[in-house]
C-alpha cells in the first residue's frame, strides 16, 4: 500500500447537498428576477428584514472575504461568542481548510491546507505573537517550536479572526500555510457605552463535576467620541479525566544483539524475529486542572479626523497542572538480563499482521508511576498604532509593541516504583486492538506490600519566547485606479530554552516495604478495562514530597543542567529581520469587468544567532553559530467580477518559512567508542522552508447571505527539512577538531551523522469547496435555518529520506489530511438559536518514516460534534446550553500501515455548559 493512501478515505456526500441547495436558490432566484422583467406584480410585498445574531455576524464574515484581493476567511464577534468553543483553535476550525490537534480533550493547534502548526503565522493586532505551552508526551510535550498553541486563550477575548490564505507583500513573511490575524476589540468598535457579561457552568460527563466560566466586557467613548476605553475580562476554571492504554510503541520480539525474550519460553512461536509486541503495555489516566485568564485593555484617541492613536494590551495566564497515573510492565522495554531477556513466554497468539496480540508471561517486572506537572504560560502584549491622514491621497500608519511567551514547569516529577518477576501476567488486544485487557498473575495491584522505590525523576523545564517588533507604511493615492504602498518592518525575536534533571534519578532513599505502602493512593481507570485488572496503587506525589522533601532542592534531590543528557533543550535561538516592500494596488475595468489586486515585492533580511552547547573530551563547551539569508518575495493579488455576483480570483506568489526552532541547536555531541564514531547536532546553517505558490479561486455570490465557492491550490515546495542520518567524514562537518581530543577518532574518520537537512520538497495541491446560505427562501419558521459546509482535499508528494540521507520514498507532509470537512445547520430568529457543527479530520502522519522499522506513525481520522441552545428572554438577557464533543471521540495514536498497531487510544467525555449572557 504506498504511503500516501495510509489507511481508508472516508466519501463525502457535503459536495452533492451543497450544489443541490445551491441550485435550488439560484432557480428560485432567477424566477423572481424573471417575475419582476415581465412587469407583473408581486403576489405579496415583504417587510424589510433587518439580520441580526448569528446570521448577522456570518454576513459580516462574508462582507470581508468578499471585500479582499487575496483568498481570505473570517470569523467576527458574534460567531466566536455563539459557538460552544473551548479556545481559539475550536473557534478557527470552522473555516474551510484549517484542522486542528488537540490535548486534554481540546484545540491545541492548528493545520491549514494540510500545512501543520509550524507553517501558520499568527499576528495579534498586527504584530507576531508566538504563545507555547506543554502537553502530554504522547500529545508532542513541551512546545519547543514555531508552533502556536491556541489553547492559551479563550475565544471571547477576540472581535476578529481573519485566515490570509494568500500572500501580498505588505503582510510579513514566514508563512507557506496561512497568516492567521487575531483582532481584540477597541472602544470605537462599539456605540457609546457598552456592558456585556456571561458565565456558564460547565460539567464533564467523564470525571462527573461542574466547573465555573465567566466573561465580562465594559466599553465607553468620551470627549465627543474622540476618546474611548475598553476592557474585557476572560476566565475558565476547566478539569477534566483523559483515560486510555497506550504501548509506548511497539519492538520486534528479537533482533541480532540483545532484544530478545528468554529462549527457555515454552511458546517458542513468540521468539520469531518478525514479531512484535507492546513495548510498555499499560493503562494511562491523566486528570487535567486548567484554569485559563485573560484580560485586555484598549484606549483609542481621535483628536481630528485625520489622526487617531491606540494602545492595546492583551494579558493571558494558562496554568494547566496535570496527575498522571499508570501501571505497567516494564519488562518489555528492557533489553539487558533482567529484562525481556529473563521474560518467559508461556502462552500466545499472533495476529495476520504478526502481532503478539496475546500473551501470558512469567518473570515480569511490573512497574507503578504517579507522576505531578505544574505548569503555567504566561503571554503579555502591549502595542501603540499611529494612523494619519497627511493629505487626501498621502497617508501613513506605525505600529511598535512588545509581546512575551513564558512557559514554566518548574515541578515535573515522577516517583516509580517495582515489583519483580511476576507470574501469570498477561495481555490480551484479540478483542480490542486499541483497549486490551490486562491481567497481573499472581500479584495483586492493590497490594501495599512488596513494592521497591526505584527512581524519582525531577526535569523542571522553561521557555521563553519574545518579539520586539515595529513597522511602517506609507499609501499614496495616485489616482482613483491605483494606489501606491511601501513600508519597512522591524522584529527582533530571542527564544530560550532550559531543562533541569538530577544527576542520579535511580539515587533514591533506602525505604522498607511498610514506609512505603504509606505514601501510595488508590487509583485507575473511569470504565475502560472490562475483563482485566484496571485499579491499581500509584505512589503519591505529595506525600513523598511532604515525607522526603523532593522539592525542596536539597541534597540528592537538587537539579543541574546535566547538559551530557540535555544539550539540546538548553539554548538561546535569536533571530533579526529587515523587511520592506513596494506593493501597488489597483481597481479599474476591463471592458464590463471590475478588476482590482495588488502586484508588489518583499525583501527581507535575517540574521540568526544561535547559541548552545557542544562537548570536548566530554566537558560542555559553550557553542555559537551565525548564519544569514535573505529572501525576494514577489507576489499577486486579482480579484475579478465576472458579474455582480460572482467572483474570480487568481493569487501567486513566492513564500518562505523560518526554520524549526529545534532544529537550529548549533550544540554537537560527539561519541567515539570502538567501532561507533557518531556525531549528533543541530543545524543554524539550515536554510528556511521556501516554496512558490498558485491558487484559483471562484466565488459565486448567489443571493444574500449566501456563498458557493471552489478554490484550487498549488505549492511547490524548493526546500524542505527533516531529521537524517548520513555517513561521511568527521572534517566535512565544520565542527572543530579539538572535539576529537581525548577519544581515539581522527578528522579524516567516518561519522554517522544525526542531523536536520535541507533535503529536495515536493508538491502539495488540493482545493476547498465552501457553501453557506440562510433558507429565507423557504416558507414559515423554516426560512430561519441555514446552513455551513465546507470540504477541503489536500495531496503532497515530499521527498524524504532514508537512514543513510539518501532520497527514498515520497509519501505525505507530516501533518497532512487528505480530507477534512465541516458542517454546521443553525436556526437563528429574535429569541430563539440553535446549531449543531460537525468537524471531520482525515488521518494524518506524525512521524516519516516511523521509529521501529515501520513506514509510518500516525493519528486517526476523527469526529467531532458540538451543539449549542440559546433563548432570548429579553433584550439584554439571555441564557444559553452547550455541548462539546457529544459523541465522545477518542483519539487514536498507530504505527505501521501493515501492522496497524496501537501507540496510544483515549478519550476525555462529553462537555456540557449551561450558562447566561447579559449586555447593556
Amino acid at each position: 500500500m504506498p504511503v500516501q493512501d495510509i489507511r481508508r478515505k472516508t466519501p463525502v456526500t457535503l459536495l452533492a447537498v451543497a450544489i443541490g441547495l445551491a441550485l435550488q436558490a439560484g432557480a428560485i432566484a432567477s424566477a423572481q428576477e424573471a417575475t419582476a422583467a415581465s412587469g407583473q406584480e408581486p403576489v405579496e410585498t415583504l417587510d424589510t428584514i433587518s439580520v441580526t445574531g448569528y446570521r448577522a455576524s456570518l454576513e459580516k464574515a462574508l462582507d470581508i472575504k468578499r471585500g479582499e484581493a487575496g483568498v481570505v476567511d473570517a470569523i467576527v464577534a458574534e460567531d466566536i461568542a455563539d459557538f460552544p468553543d473551548l479556545n481559539l483553535a475550536e473557534s478557527l476550525q470552522r473555516i474551510p481548510g484549517v484542522s486542528i490537534t488537540r490535548d486534554g480533550g481540546e484545540g491545541r493547534n492548528i493545520s491549514v491546507r494540510g500545512l501543520g502548526p509550524q507553517f501558520t503565522r499568527v499576528r495579534i493586532n498586527g504584530i507576531e505573537a508566538l504563545a507555547t505551552g506543554g502537553g502530554t508526551d504522547t500529545a508532542g510535550g513541551v512546545n519547543r517550536g514555531r508552533g502556536f498553541d491556541f489553547n492559551t486563550f479563550a475565544s471571547e477575548l477576540f472581535s476578529q479572526l481573519v485566515v490570509r490564505k494568500t500572500s501580498s507583500a505588505d503582510v510579513e513573511e514566514g508563512s507557506l500555510g496561512a497568516t492567521v490575524d487575531l483582532r481584540t476589540a477597541r472602544p470605537f468598535d462599539y456605540d457609546g457605552f457598552t456592558l456585556a457579561a456571561g458565565g456558564q457552568a460547565s460539567y464533564n460527563d467523564l470525571l462527573e463535576e461542574a466547573n465555573p466560566r465567566a466573561t465580562f466586557l465594559v466599553s465607553n467613548t468620551f470627549a465627543d467620541n474622540k476618546l474611548g476605553a475598553l476592557l474585557s475580562v476572560a476566565y475558565t476554571d476547566r478539569k477534566v479525566v483523559e483515560e486510555g492504554s497506550d504501548s509506548v510503541r511497539w519492538w520486534t520480539a528479537q533482533n541480532a544483539t540483545t532484544n530478545f525474550f528468554n529462549p527457555a519460553s515454552p511458546y517458542t512461536d513468540a521468539l520469531s524475529p518478525d514479531v512484535f509486541h507492546p513495548r510498555i503495555p499499560r493503562y494511562n489516566v491523566y486528570r487535567h486542572e486548567q484554569e485559563r485568564l485573560g484580560v485586555t485593555a484598549s484606549v483609542q484617541f481621535k483628536p481630528n479626523p485625520n489622526t487617531e492613536l491606540s494602545f492595546d494590551a492583551l494579558y493571558a495566564r494558562f496554568d494547566a497542572n496535570r496527575y498522571q497515573d499508570n501501571i505497567n510492565a516494564v519488562s518489555f522495554s528492557r533489553t539487558n538480563a533482567s529484562g525481556k531477556q529473563n521474560t518467559l513466554v508461556m502462552d500466545g497468539e499472533i495476529d495476520a499482521n504478526g502481532n503478539l496480540v496475546y500473551g501470558v508471561f512469567d518473570n515480569v517486572d511490573i512497574r507503578s508511576e504517579g507522576r505531578y506537572d505544574e505548569q503555567t504560560t504566561d503571554f503579555k502584549q502591549w502595542s501603540w498604532e499611529l494612523k494619519h491622514r497627511f493629505t487626501d491621497a498621502f497617508s501613513m500608519s506605525a505600529v511598535v509593541g512588545n509581546v512575551q511567551s513564558t512557559y514554566d514547569n518548574p515541578i515535573q516529577t515522577t516517583v516509580i516504583m517495582d515489583k519483580f518477576d511476576v507470574d501469570g501476567y498477561s495481555w490480551d488486544y484479540r478483542r480490542n486492538s486499541r483497549l486490551p485487557v490486562f491481567n497481573y498473575g499472581n500479584m495483586d495491584p492493590l497490594d501495599p506490600n512488596g513494592w521497591t522505590l526505584a527512581e524519582i525523576r525531577l526535569r523542571p523545564q522553561w521557555t521563553r519566547n519574545e518579539y520586539d517588533a515595529s513597522q511602517v507604511d506609507f499609501n499614496w493615492i495616485a489616482s482613483s485606479y491605483f494606489t501606491l504602498r511601501g513600508g519597512a518592518h522591524y522584529k527582533d525575536y530571542t527564544f530560550q530554552s532550559k531543562e533541569w534533571r538530577r544527576p542520579s534519578e535511580t539515587n533514591v532513599p533506602a525505604m522498607d516495604s511498610a514506609t512505603l505502602a504509606g505514601l501510595l493512593r488508590q487509583f485507575g481507570t473511569y470504565g475502560i478495562g472490562a475483563g482485566g485488572v484496571n485499579q491499581w496503587l500509584v505512589p503519591d506525589v505529595a506525600a513523598f514530597q511532604e515525607a522526603l522533601g523532593i522539592h525542596n532542592g536539597e541534597g540528592i534531590y537538587q537539579v543541574f543542567d546535566n547538559l551530557s543528557t540535555l544539550a539540546a533543550n538548553n539554548r538561546t535561538i535569536n533571530e533579526r529581520s529587515l523587511g520592506y516592500y513596494v506593493q501597488g494596488d489597483f481597481n479599474f475595468d476591463i471592458g464590463n469587468v471590475p478588476l482590482r489586486g495588488n502586484v508588489g515585492v518583499r525583501r527581507v533580511d535575517t540574521d540568526l544567532t544561535s547559541d548552545g552547547w557542544s562537548f570536548l573530551a566530554g566537558v560542555p563547551v559553550p557553542t555559537r553559530v551565525t548564519h544569514n539569508y535573505s529572501d525576494t518575495l514577489p507576489s499577486m493579488n486579482l480579484a475579478a467580477e465576472i458579474t455582480p455576483d460572482f467572483v474570480v480570483r487568481l493569487a501567486a506568489a513566492k513564500v518562505m518559512t523560518r526554520p524549526n526552532l529545534g532544529f537550529l541547536n548549533p550544540g554537537a555531541t560527539v561519541s567515539a567508542s570502538g567501532g561507533a564514531f557518531t556525531v549528533t547536532t543541530g543545524n543554524p546553517k539550515l536554510e528556511p522552508f521556501r516554496a512558490k505558490t498558485l491558487d484559483l479561486n471562484l466565488e459565486w455570490y448567489f443571493t444574500n447571505e449566501a456563498l458557493l465557492s471552489l478554490g484550487l491550490f498549488y505549492k511547490d515546495i524548493d526546500s524542505f527539512i527533516q531529521n537524517s542520518r548520513e555517513s561521511r567524514p568527521y572534517n566535512t562537518s565544520g565542527l572543530p577538531n579539538e572535539l576529537l581530543i581525548g577519544t581515539i577518532a581522527t578528522p579524516e574518520d567516518i561519522f554517522t551523522f544525526n542531523q536536520p537537512l535541507n533535503t529536495p520538497g515536493g508538491e502539495l495541491r488540493g482545493y476547498e469547496i465552501s457553501y453557506q446560505q440562510p433558507f429565507t427562501f423557504l416558507p414559515g419558521f423554516w426560512q430561519n435555518f441555514g446552513v455551513q459546509l465546507n470540504y477541503t482535499y489536500v495531496d503532497s508528494d515530499i521527498q524524504y529520506l532514508n537512514s543513510a540521507g539518501v532520497p527514498t520514498v515520497k509519501g505525505p507532509m507530516v501533518g497532512l489530511s487528505e480530507n477534512a470537512w465541516n458542517a454546521t445547520l443553525y436556526y437563528d430568529d429574535k429569541k430563539f438559536s440553535a446549531r449543531v457543527s460537525a468537524a471531520y479530520r482525515d488521518e494524518f502522519v506524525n512521524t516519516i518514516p516511523g521509529r521501529e522499522g515501520s513506514d509510518v506513525e500516525a493519528t486517526s481520522e476523527f469526529t467531532t460534534v458540538d451543539a449549542s441552545v440559546s433563548y432570548k428572554l429579553t433584550d439584554r438577557w439571555t441564557i444559553s446550553l452547550e455541548g462539546l464533543n457529544l459523541t465522545d471521540e477518542w483519539t487514536d495514536l498507530w504505527m505501521d500501515t501493515a501492522g496497524d498497531r496501537s501507540i496510544a487510544y483515549t478519550h476525555t467525555g462529553r462537555q456540557y455548559m449551561l450558562g447566561f449572557r447579559y449586555k447593556f
